[in-house]
């Protein structure tokens, strides 16, 4: 008779809220540490939200808890740590209390502090574990309206299920560990699509073709020239794409075939395809993973032919079948789906001819230099032997401007599901490739998003983040790409102070990187190249601008938009602040009036610290005193503020106590010089 395996059904409430059932999960020695990134947690609380928006009585499946029982109440963690670690932060993320003795670490007690502390932690902290909690912070933000906010936290406690197995005593452990580690080939979702799309196609050439490019493609850490080294492909060496439609595309080389799912299933390892060959050394950190371009470049082929809903199109992985399926099930005869997968299969090439050539990738190095721009942005070069790429933009200005554009974008949307940016990039290039084409787009878009989506109360939710499916109404909802600006009423101060009044928190991303880029791009127009001494009326008229006395010209030089920055700061921190229903006689900010975008600017999380709380004189000695100052790295509007107050604590005619510094006044004055430079559209 079998044996009747020990699973159990538990409720996030069971796990972590039942006082009855005292268990406390302990993570071992031998477990690595929190390391889930702001995609993944994004994505789970995406992914509850959208089985509560479908049937708010049904239950979700989270996954799976491997735990072995140490003693009545210790629960040891063998599998599912990270997945248990992240369910406690997004409960502390959605105000839950009571839940802080149920998980804790065998030798990491910085980690069990953290989550013991959270959200106020003012001594030394788990780094991952506090942007873990920020990040799920975040996605619940976006993702959660007010309204809804109650009723999301329940069906988290009561109908998120995870499928909990404790191995029985009698289990050697050590080989239970072997079994976990020698995993099956799982079929992956853009496997089953490759497959179908395989089936499809009648032509046993197109399939050749088909499978040479698709492989290719999934290649995503190099350039599509490395892979697909054919002269027939790339001209002018390799840094042109040369195929205008399907039928141009001249592949022939045979390849093993995979003509359905059957057969996938049958593959092993041993017998799998040989690694697709890449030539050159050239590698990089793709912005996106194969599945989500698979999705972003099936959006602009449905574009391409006026299929496209975008009410129901979503650029998420899970919906990756069903997208695929759907846009098929469009075509009406076998020959269109044949038609329309030729057309797919040319637009796979050429987005990943753009992406790789006209995008930027991430060094691979997750260990940013302060003093070295992470971002690269170059053309695929092949002459002979050597194989150096190029930079895109013949003028050092052009070049500097395109990288720290689409790094803003970037930056703003790293989560996969919102890459919309990607998908209007590859719209325009797709009509116009030429480079000063390109940089003037990209100004638009960003001017686009500025004033038609983050200034505009009717594109956004009460949290002040865009609503869904803005994006697409408003730059493509009238069948073609529109980046003028039609929300003239946004091109005042007076618009973005209405959008974002004084006591408001919830000010965007996108809104700080904006400034940012703004900012950068005032130095290059009017300072760039230039080597004036401060007493230049030119370079004295720049900072006077700026509203702060001279702090010299290299963070400007050096800045780029670090993929870290997602820390918002208060410059006068919140718990200095006055209560707004007590009148402060020495001049101390009240909560409402430090809840300004005169007082708040983005941060790397590294240049973060415990130090929140400080005065913010004491935050420009800590900050201005490191060896690698990160702070002008990630934000150039912080670096005014901190000027500002440093140049108040010199003047002595100003007579503020200690800790005043920086005041109301000077967060309005500041917001001021601030909106007169990002108010004027920048084409």
């Amino acid at each position: 008779m079998a044996t009747q395996l020990p699973l159990k059904e538990s409720t996030i409430s069971d796990i972590y809220l039942n006082n009855n059932d005292v268990k406390t999960y302990r993570i071992p020695i031998y477990q690595r540490n929190y390391a889930w990134d702001e995609d993944q947690i994004s994505a789970l609380i995406k992914d509850v939200k959208d089985a509560f928006d479908k049937d708010p009585d049904s239950v979700y499946y989270i996954g799976t808890l491997v735990t072995f029982k140490r003693d009545e109440s210790v629960y040891e963690v063998i599998d599912g740590q990270q997945r248990l670690t992240t369910i406690f932060l997004i409960l502390k993320a959605l105000g839950q209390k009571n839940i802080d003795s149920k998980l804790t670490y065998s030798s990491r007690p910085i980690s069990a502090k953290t989550l013991s502390k959270l959200p106020e932690i003012t001594d030394e902290y788990d780094f991952m574990i506090k942007k873990g909690y920020d990040y799920a912070k975040s996605a619940l933000t976006e993702f959660i309206p007010d309204s809804m906010f109650e009723r999301f936290k329940n069906y988290f406690l009561e109908n998120v299920i995870i499928i909990h197995y404790n191995v029985p005593k009698d289990v050697d452990l050590n080989h239970y560990f072997e079994v976990m580690n020698s995993r099956g080939e799982q079929l992956e979702k853009h496997e089953i699509v490759k497959s179908q799309i395989y089936g499809i196609l009648d032509n046993e050439t197109d399939r050749i073709k088909f499978s040479r490019i698709w492989d290719a493609c999934a290649q995503m850490n190099c350039y599509i020239q490395q892979v697909l080294d054919d002269p027939n492909l790339f001209v002018n060496n390799y840094s042109d794409f040369s195929p205008v439609d399907f039928r141009e595309i001249s592949l022939t080389e045979n390849i093993a075939k995979k003509e359905c799912i059957a057969d996938l299933l049958k593959l092993t390892p041993e017998k799998n395809d040989e690694e697709v060959k890449v030539i050159g050394e050239d590698k990089f950190q793709p912005i996106i993973d194969f599945s989500n371009f698979l999705l972003i470049v099936l959006k602009l082929t449905l574009f391409q032919n006026n299929l496209l809903d975008i009410k129901k199109f979503k650029l998420d992985d899970k919906e990756l079948l069903e997208e695929f399926n759907d846009a098929i099930n469009r075509c009406t005869t076998e020959i269109d789906k044949i038609k329309f997968l030729q057309q797919f299969t040319y637009n796979l090439l050429k987005a990943k001819y753009f992406l790789d050539n006209y995008v930027v990738h991430h060094t691979l190095s997750n260990n940013e230099d302060p003093n070295q721009n992470p971002w690269q942005l170059e053309r695929f070069y092949k002459a002979g032997k050597d194989m150096t790429p190029r930079i895109l933009g013949d003028k050092n200005n052009t070049q500097g401007e395109l990288i720290n554009l689409l790094s803003m974008f970037e930056v703003s949307f790293s989560p996969k599901t919102r890459k919309n940016y990607l998908f209007y990039i590859l719209i325009h290039l797709f009509e116009n490739e030429d480079v000063d084409s390109y940089l003037i787009f990209l100004r638009r878009l960003a001017d686009k998003y500025f004033y038609d989506i983050y200034v505009c109360d009717e594109s956004l939710n009460e949290k002040k983040q865009p609503k869904p499916d803005v994006f697409d109404s408003i730059i493509i909802g009238s069948g073609k790409l529109d980046v003028q600006i039609n929300n003239e009423s946004a091109l005042s101060t007076d618009a973005f102070e209405k959008v974002y009044e004084k006591g408001d928190s919830d000010i965007s991303l996108f809104v700080f990187n904006y400034t940012d880029y703004r900012l950068w791009k005032k130095y290059s127009d009017e300072m760039r190249g230039e080597t004036l001494k401060e007493s230049n009326p030119r370079r004295m008229l720049f900072f006077l601008m700026l509203g702060c006395k001279d702090f010299g010209l290299e963070p400007f030089n050096k800045f780029y938009f670090s993929r870290t920055r997602k820390s918002l700061e208060h410059f006068y921190p919140q718990a200095n602040a006055a209560d707004d229903d007590i009148e402060s006689s020495d001049g101390i900010p009240t909560r409402s009036e430090i809840n300004c975008f005169g007082n708040f600017a983005m941060i790397g999380a590294d240049a973060n610290s415990s130090g929140s709380n400080w005065d913010p004189i004491a935050k420009c000695n800590h900050y201005n005193s490191r060896k690698q100052n990160q702070v002008s790295v990630a934000s150039l509007k912080f670096k005014i503020m901190m000027q500002i107050c440093q140049d108040n604590s010199k003047d002595e005619s100003l007579d503020r106590p200690q800790g005043l510094e920086w005041n109301y006044s000077d967060m309005r004055s500041h917001q001021k010089k601030m909106l007169e430079i990002i108010m004027k559209p920048n084409v």
